[in-house]
């Protein structure tokens, strides 16, 4: 059998051997270095991994991850990008740090040190000079355990169900993304790998398990313990990171779902030292939230989901290159206004990432589309009609550009309803944190707003959707990757590590489904405001 694939930069010519038939196609192209975006673990659950096969003349939509290749002679494959998994990420790599900055490095003052944090999509790497602190280089990418499986949960359950799981995504995080990205950070500055002394890694809890090659099943279930929370010292050789000889340290947390992420954040935003009321919120997979007034820190997580990256959603695409970032729309006529993110490399958008369906939600019910409800409103906007097209059993599609192969890019009735859900859980925490205290959102005296998605959202739209439900403008600063910031820091002052262990210890974390106000604060998030 020949597979004929038809890429956006070419065209490949596969020869699939014969006792490779009845495989899956994502199978297929996996093993020949052309990894689709197969963001549900192949299980079929979402879109991601969506291509084209030529049949009777014309190309019909498959999921990749599902389509078997058998009985054919020849097979006609036409991959959007959007379905691939190499096609570039949007990564945030900057921080603001608010505390002051010492030197006393934790792997010693001479040689390099390489700051990591491992995001559940992403990871960042800085090369450090350790003598003097400066910032050598950076380098980045998907975290490519994504292929395995797109969030915390179906890694966790992965591993719960197959023990063997937890090697490969080991070898995914070490093998092919972490390493790598320190050998083009090295390359990039012009210095030695076998220069490096030591590494300080920070990430959600999850992610150091699995690099650390330490099953996470104990995660899936109640009371959701870890394995590990406090610092941990290893050799690099006990995990494969490069050189063997150099000291790893991954960072303490708090809890099995407020991880070191969180307290480098906590530490590096200043709020550890805030009396408050102030918040820490990072708006991920899962939507982290710390919460600090006098002596009293919380700290929780919210099962947001993954909405916000796009994950599940009928054109929804993480924040990469071409995807649309914003949106401004006009009513009379009815038109939608994207940005694209770098739109000089993208004539036509490659599908709706995170910032730009906040956006969708904010100004809905700004220009009066959207109901309180979610529903769209052709009685308030009757041109809307023009744009809005049929999603079989699921209700209507507003129609917002057309893709590639001139695809519809549309937001469907199910899109709003999973976006509804995601923002209330994050609300929600907020709000059950602050009434610990008896505070309003008008009390706050900062919001601290980390993370890539932070960093792009326009902030009245993610007040005005209830994202950030009562909160002004001016009560919010952003602060970037402090979980980077936070393994960075730690690399530069040993005292640092001392710091970040008080600080979990400290915390309380709050399990969300137990408190009982939780489920009806969720239900009135749900509205827009």
């Amino acid at each position: 059998m020949r597979l004929e694939v038809i890429l956006p930069e070419g065209h490949e010519s596969i020869l699939v051997q014969p006792h490779d038939q009845g495989k899956r196609l994502s199978e297929i192209l996996r093993h020949e270095n052309i990894p689709l975006n197969a963001r549900c673990g192949e299980k079929g659950l979402c879109n991601a991994c969506q291509v084209e096969i030529a049949k009777d003349g014309t190309f019909e939509t498959v999921k990749g991850c599902q389509f078997v290749l058998e009985g054919f002679e020849t097979l006609t494959v036409r991959i959007p990008q959007n379905s691939l998994l190499a096609y570039e990420p949007e990564v945030q790599e900057d921080y603001r740090i608010n505390v002051p900055v010492a030197h006393d490095p934790l792997c010693g003052n001479e040689g390099l040190g390489v700051a990591v944090d491992i995001g559940t999509t992403t990871v960042v790497v800085q090369l450090v000079d350790q003598a003097t602190g400066k910032i050598l280089s950076r380098a980045s990418a998907f975290n490519r355990q994504m292929h395995l499986g797109d969030d915390v949960l179906t890694r966790i359950n992965q591993c719960s169900t197959d023990d063997s799981m937890t090697a490969q995504f080991q070898k995914a995080i070490i093998d092919e993304t972490i390493n790598p990205l320190v050998d083009k950070a090295c390359e990039e500055a012009g210095v030695s790998i076998d220069e490096i002394k030591g590494y300080s890694i920070a990430g959600n809890t999850t992610m150091l398990h699995l690099a650390a090659g330490v099953n996470p099943k104990p995660l899936g279930y109640h009371p959701f313990e870890p394995v590990f929370i406090d610092h941990v010292s290893l050799k690099a050789s006990d995990m494969g990171l490069l050189p063997p000889s150099a000291q790893v340290h991954l960072l303490p947390g708090a809890g099995g779902y407020v991880g070191a992420d969180l307290t480098g954040g906590v530490f590096a935003s200043g709020l550890v030292y805030d009396d408050g009321p102030c918040l820490l919120v990072d708006v991920g997979t899962n939507g982290e939230i710390i919460y600090k007034h006098g002596d009293t820190l919380l700290g929780c997580a919210t099962a947001a989901g993954p909405a916000f990256e796009g994950s599940g959603l009928t054109c929804g695409t993480r924040a990469g290159l071409g995807a649309i970032s914003h949106i401004t729309f006009d009513t009379d006529p009815f038109q939608a206004t994207y940005e694209l993110i770098q739109a000089e490399r993208y004539a036509r958008p490659l599908g709706i990432c995170g910032s730009a369906y906040v956006d969708i939600l904010a100004e809905g019910r700004r220009k009066g589309f959207l109901t309180a409800t979610g529903r769209w409103d052709t009685d308030s906007c009757p041109s809307l009609s023009d744009n809005l097209t049929s999603y079989g059993e699921y209700g209507r599609a507003l129609r917002i550009a057309y893709g590639q192969g001139q695809r519809e890019i549309v937001v469907a009735d199910p899109d709003v309803a999973s976006l509804l859900q995601a923002k209330a859980a994050i609300a929600a925490g907020i709000l059950i944190l602050m009434k610990r205290t008896g505070v309003q959102p008008a009390d706050i005296k900062t919001l601290y707003l980390a993370g890539g998605f932070g960093m792009h959202l326009d902030l009245q739209s993610a007040i005005d959707c209830g994202l950030l439900p009562g909160f002004r403008v001016e009560q919010i600063q952003l602060v970037g990757n402090t979980s980077l910031a936070g393994a960075f820091l730690s690399l530069l002052d040993k005292g640092v590590l001392e710091e970040l262990r008080r600080i979990g210890k400290e915390m309380e974390v709050v399990e969300l489904n137990l408190d009982p106000d939780f489920e009806e604060t969720y239900i009135d998030q749900l509205c827009l405001p």
